[in-house]
């Protein structure tokens, strides 16, 4: 009896014990898909990041539930894009979450930064103005609110991303740095293979004009040197009036703009009325992989559902 009474309590110990003994991965809060699924492609095997923002809300307008609120408190880490893009984050940040515990993306050294486009209708080839450069075009010390905040959709800030997570994990997260940095090499592998595959698949429709829903897609029309020409809209929350319906149907014609392209969480049916009397083809472009899974393969598919999205519509197939 001694000896069974002995042992139930040495188990009791361990079981209270076993939280110090198995180590806890960070928590770790995410804002949108595409940047959640990069941090969760460096912890991979570790741990998973939360996503704050789920079931394809956009980020430009959202409200947070009391859950959401109180996940924020307990992270550890805070990764969002910034205020320009998540402006009803940025109050609940301020006061709920340290300032040491959050980070900003587009604050990042070295981030690849473009300037927003003025009006709704753009030139082609905006941001080449003096030749091929990949360099960031946007000045430092520019006002965050002049900048383009869509920085996922590019490869080369998605890189960034990722060396970016795996300092930043390694540095709170000590005993899993040498995992976190073999995650990182891999995504950053398959990242130069996307870009490859990407490149290759957009070749032959870079010349062809195109208007998309709102100016999200600068990044990656940049990076891969597409020739968008205008936007429906400046901002997702202002739809526009009958001139501006007429003047882009006419640039329409006149530029012999091959596609027009909606967005999932947007109203299919005004693109429908910009086409009407001109040769023009609907299109879909998602820039949050609203519908995908979340996870490490989700900025993956994300982005190969665009190119094939871009190359279907503006390719001479029509598919």
């Amino acid at each position: 009896m001694q000896t069974r009474s002995y042992t139930s309590r040495l188990f009791y110990a361990l079981v209270l014990m076993l939280p110090l003994l198995v180590h806890a991965a960070p928590q770790v809060m995410v804002s949108i898909k595409p940047v959640h699924s990069l941090i969760a492609g460096v912890m991979a095997g570790i741990g998973l990041p939360e996503l704050l923002l789920r079931n394809g809300r956009s980020p430009h307008h959202f409200s947070l539930t009391a859950s959401d609120v109180r996940k924020l408190t307990r992270a550890e880490r805070v990764y969002w894009i910034g205020e320009p893009l998540e402006l009803p984050l940025a109050k609940i940040l301020r006061a709920t979450v340290s300032e040491s515990r959050v980070v900003t993306l587009l604050s990042l050294p070295d981030l690849q930064l473009l300037p927003l486009r003025e009006g709704v209708q753009w030139e082609r080839h905006a941001f080449h103005e003096q030749g091929e450069q990949h360099d960031k075009p946007v000045e430092k010390g520019i006002s965050l609110a002049q900048v383009n905040p869509h920085v996922w959709l590019s490869p080369i800030n998605a890189a960034l991303i990722v060396r970016m997570a795996v300092e930043d994990l390694s540095h709170i997260d000590p005993e899993n740095s040498s995992a976190y940095r073999r995650n990182g090499e891999t995504l950053l592998m398959r990242l130069q293979e996307l870009d490859r595959q990407i490149g290759e698949q957009l070749a032959g429709v870079r010349d062809v004009p195109f208007i998309v829903f709102h100016d999200a897609y600068a990044y990656f029309e940049h990076h891969y040197q597409l020739n968008a020409v205008g936007s429906v809209t400046l901002s997702p929350e202002r739809m526009p009036g009958a001139q501006h319906i007429q003047q882009l149907r006419n640039r329409i014609k006149s530029l012999n703009a091959r596609c027009v392209f909606s967005e999932p969480q947007f109203e299919p049916k005004l693109v429908a009325t910009l086409l009407e009397d001109t040769q023009a083809r609907a299109g879909r472009l998602d820039p949050l992989g609203a519908s995908l899974p979340s996870g490490p393969d989700a900025y993956f598919t994300m982005m190969s559902d665009l190119a094939e999205a871009l190359a279907g519509c503006l390719g001479g197939d029509g598919k």
